[in-house]
C-alpha cells in the first residue's frame, strides 16, 4: 500500500491550504480515511477522519476552518484547510484503516508527512 500525499507548504495567516492523499495497492477496502499532525516534541494528533460512509470527525482546534473530503473514487481524501493560525504550523500525516484483498484484517497505514508553515 501506498499513500501519497501533497499540498502542504508555506502560508500566511488568513490563507488556506488543500492537502490530498491517495492511497493505493491491492486495496480490498478502505474503512477511514484521515489526517493526523505532528509538532517537535509533541505526540501525533488527529486532525480529522472520515469514514467510508461519510461520518467527519474533527478536532476542536479546527472545527469550522477545516473540511475533510473524499474523492469519487473513495481512495483519495482531501483536506482543506481555511483562516490558518500560526498554530496550525505542523508536518500533517495522511492515514488510512484498510484492508487488502491478502489479508481478513483491517490495518493502518501512514503517508510521508507533508509539511504546512502558518507564518507571515
Amino acid at each position: 500500500v501506498q499513500l501519497q500525499a501533497s499540498g502542504g507548504g508555506l502560508v500566511q495567516p488568513g490563507g488556506s491550504l488543500r492537502l490530498s492523499c491517495a492511497a493505493s495497492g491491492s486495496i480490498f477496502s478502505i474503512n477511514v480515511m484521515g489526517w493526523y499532525r505532528q509538532t517537535p516534541g509533541k505526540q501525533r494528533g488527529l486532525v480529522a477522519s472520515i469514514t467510508y460512509g461519510g461520518r467527519t470527525n474533527y478536532a476542536d482546534s479546527v472545527k469550522g476552518r477545516f473540511t475533510i473530503s473524499r474523492g469519487n473514487a473513495k481512495n483519495t481524501v482531501y483536506l482543506q484547510m481555511n483562516s490558518l493560525i500560526p498554530e496550525d504550523t505542523a508536518v500533517y500525516y495522511c492515514n488510512t484503516n484498510l484492508r487488502l484483498y491478502s489479508s481478513v484484517r483491517y490495518e493502518d497505514y501512514w503517508g510521508q508527512g507533508t509539511e504546512v508553515t502558518v507564518s507571515s
